[in-house]
């Protein structure tokens, strides 16, 4: 790579994030849920391209929708995603690319359970890659694998339905196999490429757990753990997994194949990321900057940096996001001056997004709106979602401009 790699030129960035969860899978009850449509992302992407480029922020964080640039395995549609690369490189946006965000196309039989899926996954990725190396470099190999593990392999709430433990496992290894696989096919044809790696930031309080909390604050890290080849089988993770049928060469596949994050990316929301549990009852906790602080210092001496806060946001008023935005800015600065390595900070979502429960019922999407960002969707009588930034898109975009 030519040049100091942008994170490592000693300075913070602020950027944003556009919401692109794609579960299109429908059965009896559970709606398609595709954040693009339901927020018109599909028809305003140019609007929305130069609204992220007028509030400041130097980079972007937006995802690909691989069942739709996939519909059939191997035939790729790049009609749309062309017009956006080039416009985000006519602005002059840095784009770390998710690839996937949650869902897989509907050919994919089994969704992550598939026994193709790291292979087909790390296809798709290559393909990307190839195609884009002239415009986008940045990378997200896959986002919040845990969240995803929880959703589609214990909680049964997504493809491919399955619950528990076992299926949290069986889905976790899956998942990680494509995230190493996708690096690696990557690497190979962009070399210079930057790998973002991303997980949701859990933190736990209370005793009465339904499993030990020590245990439950190392599984928080189970993924990063798995493609950076350090669980060893005899850890607590290492005996979990063996005791849902993990043997011993799948854990060395991963300590042989083992990639390195040129970033790590924790996700902090101040209004849910921690959580309480009393009684088997997990309730979500608020919590403030010392809750950032925390998770950042846990990251650090666990991995090392760099390290970029990847989603921070809340629903609330314009003057509690202004609130947020004041005291994340200076709970980051201090842990820089603490000598912490973390080189970027994004506002995720940059607009309203459709709560994920939106799937689950009949209601109107608007019903589900959630005032996340520093722009509002507003539904206008021709039923488009116009775009109307709030009072914090005005501060975003200081702090953002004066840390060029």
């Amino acid at each position: 790579m030519s040049g100091t790699p942008w994170y490592r030129d000693g300075r913070l960035r602020y950027g944003v994030g556009i919401e692109d969860t794609f579960i299109p899978q429908e059965r009896i009850g559970h709606r398609k849920l595709d954040e693009y449509e339901l927020t018109q992302h599909y028809a305003r992407w140019s609007d929305d391209l130069e609204l992220v480029a007028e509030s400041g922020a130097e980079f972007l964080r937006w995802g690909i929708p691989w069942y739709l640039v996939e519909p059939a395995p191997g035939e790729f549609d790049w009609a749309w995603v062309d017009r956006v690369a080039a416009k985000m490189q006519d602005l002059g946006l840095r784009c770390i690319v998710d690839l996937m965000h949650y869902g897989t196309p509907l050919w994919l039989e089994n969704s992550f359970l598939n026994a193709d899926y790291p292979e087909r996954v790390a296809a798709y990725a290559r393909a990307v890659a190839e195609r884009y190396r002239d415009v986008w470099s940045d990378f997200t190999p896959l986002n919040e694998p845990v969240v995803n593990a929880e959703w589609c392999g214990q909680n049964g709430a997504w493809p491919p339905y399955l619950v528990g433990d076992d299926g949290f496992v069986k889905v976790t290894t899956q998942l990680a196999r494509g995230m190493v696989r996708t690096q690696q096919e990557i690497a190979d044809v962009h070399p210079d490429a930057v790998f973002v790696h991303v997980d949701a930031g859990f933190r736990y309080e209370g005793e009465t757990t339904p499993v030990p909390r020590d245990f439950l604050e190392e599984r928080r890290f189970v993924a990063l753990d798995l493609i950076t080849g350090r669980l060893e089988s005899d850890s607590v993770l290492g005996r979990w997994l063996a005791a849902h049928g993990v043997s011993s060469d799948e854990l060395q596949w991963f300590r042989d194949n083992a990639v390195t994050p040129d970033v790590i990316g924790i996700n902090y929301y101040p209004r849910f990321t921690t959580v309480r549990i009393e009684d088997g009852v997990m309730t979500p906790e608020r919590s403030d900057a010392a809750g950032l602080r925390d998770l950042v210092e846990l990251y650090s001496a666990r991995y090392g940096g760099p390290l970029a806060i990847t989603e921070s946001s809340l629903v609330g008023t314009p003057d509690e996001k202004l609130e947020w935005l004041r005291d994340s800015a200076q709970e980051l600065g201090s842990l820089r001056s603490e000598g912490h390595d973390i080189v970027a900070f994004t506002w995720f979502p940059f607009f309203t997004l459709v709560d994920w429960l939106y799937r689950y019922d009949q209601k109107q999407p608007d019903e589900w709106f959630r005032e996340f960002g520093l722009v509002d969707l507003v539904r206008g009588a021709d039923q488009g979602l116009e775009r109307v930034p709030n009072r914090s898109f005005q501060a975003f975009r200081e702090l953002a401009l004066r840390g060029r």
